[in-house]
Parts: structure tokens; C-alpha cells; sequence
């Protein structure tokens, strides 16, 4: 089953996402998701100028060995940008060879392990009665899972809370990657300041658990923003309020930091969404250091890769807790289900609802239903694409914004 054809298509409806789509020689289309947010263009130049000459007349059934060929064959490993590529190229295949055998991805990956994936939801609140507001929204909706997120006295924008300003007068509700109208798109900037935030994080925490009980999980992302010893203090302040999990509390690419913060710490530990490859989490993994794996399909060499880590992951008893807002298109967001369905060690998908004119565009048949994920039984991914309705939104530069302290420092966001 050869490649006949190989697309890259760049389609911005609300937010920009790049799509890979392969056709075979008897007609089968797959699909795989190369976004990278703020850095779209970059991806789709390596799949248009480098990739997709590669793969016409490649047999199409030939997983593993074209995941090699690419990773391998380009000398120059590693990277968002390439990981992102050859993660298109892998679930776009994966997409084919389940279509071709008539089943859903999760089938060919071992099966159903569980019902469903439980997702959690992103809460918000300028204050913290607007995050209560947002917590009791969410639970309306079905989820049974929260991460909450508030603005902190003082400041002003925040990136990660939907009710801030997006410099547009905008919302941070479903895009945080902000356009400039009128002029050159250009990242924000943010104030950010770290002692007020680890004094007002354990404030929130406890009106959310007297208002919600106990039984709620809930969930918390740092956003790369502490030191080490500012991660071990928050990370033990929170305690108290049995978090599901405190995420990229320090920056990502720091390993050692993880063996301080787990020194200080008993709150669970999830890392890993800027990471693109398993050998970013040989030491976290071997050490224990984190809980939950934080990668995306889209931006870790799709669905080939993703399992090897996952299955790596399991022999320490971490579990999965894959990347899934909207800067990962619903391409993205199926195989993550699908993997996540089969795998055993699945812990939580995250999941924000992509806007109308995304689900325009990408035809999904996914569902959500009593805080639970399922990609469906649709043969493939159970996703595709309208070319029509992707032409008809063209991509426009966006970028997330840059942190700086009170001295003008850039800072983590």
C-alpha cells in the first residue's frame, strides 16, 4: 500500500494548526496533527520542503521502519520542530493502517483497557469568586476532574486564566496565542511576580476544597515559573488540599530540580509538555521523580514514540497525563485518546473544547460523556479534514506572551 500523495495543510479557524495528510495508491487518507504553537510555520516548511519528498511511493504499512528513516536519516535529532514532523507523518500512517483494517487505532494498540479516558477541565477566575463560578461551570459541563487557575492580587494579565485580558480585549478562553490588530503580531508581555502568587496559591486551594468537597481531583499548573526551593515550598503548602497533581512547577529542562522538589514534597509531580522525546525522562523516570508523563502525541513523534515512552513510564509506575488544549487540533486530541484508551498506565487526558469553526474544519466523532473521553469506533482516527472549510481560514502570525519581573527580566511563563 504505497503513498500516492503527501499534503501539508495550514488552516487558522480561531487558532493555526498544520496537518499532514497522506493518500495511499487505493485511496486511503490519513491524517496527523504537526502543530506547533507560535512556531506553526516553521513545521509546515519541514514537512513541504524535507519530508514530503521522502515519502511518496513509501509503503504506507511500514510503521516503525519510516519512524526510523526519519528520525535517523536526518542526522540532526531531536527538536520540537522535527519531532513535531515525524509525529504527522506516524499518526497520519497509523491513521491509514487502521483504516485499512477496518478498525479503530485503539484496537490495533492492544484494545480497550478502560471505559473511557477522565479528562480534566481548565477553571479560571480573576479572583477567587469568579474561579468558583468557573469550577461549579465546569461541573455542569461533566467534568469530574478541575484544574484551577486564578489571577493574583496585584498583577494584571495572567497567562492560563481565561477571564484575563488577551491584550486584545479578548479572552484567554480558548486562544492564548495572542494576534496584534492593526500591526505586526508580536508576543505580549506580562508582569509576573513569584512571591505573590506562592502567597496567594494556598488561599485558593482552600476556599475551592470548602466550597467542593473533598472528592473533587484537582489540579494545578506552575507554568515553569518557581526555582526549585520556591516548588518544594508551594508543593508542601498545598498538602493539605490532596492535590491530583502540581505541574511543571520549574523549568522542564532543569532534571535535577525534580530531586529537591521530591525531597520537600509528598503532592504528586507532572512534567514533560515541552519535552519531544524519551530520553528527556530517563532520569525523571528511573528516579521517580515525577508522576504523571506530560507529552503530547503531536510534539513527541506521534503515536510510535509516545507508547514506547508510556511503556517505559509504566515499569516505574508513572502514569500518563498527555498534553490536550487547543493548541493540539482535534487530529491530535483523537490519537491521544486512542492511545490513552489502550494504554494501562493511563492517568488523565486534558481536554479544552475546540471552537466551532475548528470542528468546521476537522470533522470529529470523539465524545465526551460523564467526564469521560472516548474516541469512538469509527475505523482510524475518527477524524477528517474539510480542505474546503480549512481554505477558507487562512493562518495569521500568534504568539504566547513573554513573562518579565517587576525589573523588566524576561521570566518562565
Amino acid at each position: 500500500m504505497r503513498i500516492e500523495s503527501a499534503d501539508t495543510v495550514v488552516t487558522s479557524p480561531g487558532r493555526n494548526f498544520v496537518t499532514l495528510r497522506l493518500v495511499t495508491a487505493d485511496g486511503i487518507t490519513g491524517l496527523g496533527d504537526a502543530t506547533l504553537n507560535g512556531r506553526e510555520l516553521a513545521v509546515a516548511s519541514y514537512l513541504r520542503d524535507h519530508v514530503v519528498p521522502l515519502l511518496t511511493g513509501r509503503d504506507a504499512h511500514n510503521i516503525e521502519d519510516t519512524w526510523q528513516y526519519l528520525y535517523r536519516g536526518a542526522y540532526w535529532r531531536r527538536g520540537p520542530v522535527t519531532m513535531a514532523a515525524i509525529a504527522a507523518v506516524d499518526t497520519a500512517l497509523w491513521d491509514i493502517k487502521a483504516k485499512a483494517a477496518g478498525m479503530p487505532l485503539y484496537q490495533l494498540l492492544g484494545g480497550a483497557s478502560r471505559r473511557g479516558a477522565l479528562a480534566y477541565g481548565h477553571a479560571s477566575g480573576r479572583d477567587i469568586p469568579e474561579l468558583l463560578d468557573s469550577v461549579r461551570a465546569h461541573l455542569d459541563d461533566g467534568y469530574r476532574a478541575i484544574r484551577v487557575q486564578t489571577g493574583i492580587p496585584g498583577l494584571g494579565s495572567v497567562y492560563g486564566v481565561a477571564s484575563s485580558g488577551a491584550g486584545s480585549g479578548d479572552r484567554y478562553d480558548y486562544e492564548p496565542a495572542r494576534r496584534t490588530a492593526g500591526g505586526p503580531a508580536l508576543p505580549a508581555e506580562e508582569t509576573w511576580d513569584t512571591r505573590a502568587y506562592l502567597r496567594h496559591v494556598p488561599c485558593v486551594f482552600e476556599a475551592v476544597r470548602e466550597e467542593f468537597g473533598p472528592e473533587l481531583p484537582l489540579l494545578h499548573d506552575g507554568h515553569h515559573r518557581m526555582t526549585p526551593v520556591q516548588a518544594a515550598k508551594l508543593g508542601k503548602s498545598l498538602e493539605p488540599y490532596d492535590l491530583f497533581w502540581l505541574e511543571d512547577a520549574t523549568p522542564a529542562e532543569d532534571q535535577a530540580a525534580l530531586r529537591l522538589i521530591r525531597q520537600h514534597t509528598t503532592t504528586p509531580l507532572a512534567i514533560g509538555e515541552v519535552f519531544n522525546s524519551v530520553h528527556d525522562y530517563t532520569t525523571l523516570l528511573s528516579e521517580r521523580l515525577i508522576d504523571y508523563v506530560r507529552s503530547a502525541v503531536t510534539h513527541t513523534g506521534g503515536v510510535t514514540a509516545m507508547k514506547k515512552l508510556l511503556d517505559l513510564a509504566a515499569v516505574y509506575g508513572v502514569r500518563s497525563g498527555m498534553h490536550g488544549p487547543t493548541d493540539i487540533s482535534p487530529v491530535g486530541m483523537a490519537a491521544a485518546l486512542h492511545l490513552g484508551l489502550a494504554v494501562h498506565n493511563f492517568g488523565i487526558q486534558e481536554y479544552m473544547r475546540h471552537s466551532a469553526d475548528t470542528l468546521e474544519v476537522f470533522r470529529t466523532s470523539y465524545t465526551f460523556e460523564e467526564g469521560l473521553l472516548h474516541p469512538s469506533g469509527t475505523p482510524g482516527l475518527g477524524v477528517e479534514l474539510d480542505t474546503d472549510a480549512a481554505a477558507r481560514f487562512p493562518y495569521e502570525p500568534a504568539y504566547l506572551p513573554v513573562n518579565r519581573l517587576a525589573d523588566g527580566t524576561v521570566h518562565d511563563w
